[in-house]
């Protein structure tokens, strides 16, 4: 079973399958026995989904925050 770590190790927050994904951004995604971790991008308001082999038993947590292009001012179109 997966738990959030304990004090000292980290602040990750741990999400579940089927939580709404918080902020768009990149998960470390962590499944239960059959692979090894991978990550993954994930956009807000999304879905956690379940795994095809271990089900519930997948853990998501942030990694990094990710932006669109089209937010960042230096990439905006202006009005000519």
């Amino acid at each position: 079973m997966f738990t959030s770590a304990g004090a000292g190790k980290s602040d990750k927050k741990t999400y579940r399958s089927g939580q709404q994904v918080p902020q768009t951004g990149l998960f470390r995604v962590v499944h239960y026995q059959h692979r090894l971790p991978h990550n993954a991008v994930m956009r807000k308001d999304d879905r956690f989904p379940l795994c095809n082999k271990c089900g519930h038993r997948v853990a998501f947590s942030l990694s990094e925050t990710v932006h669109a292009l089209n937010a960042d001012e230096d990439f905006k179109l202006e009005a000519a």
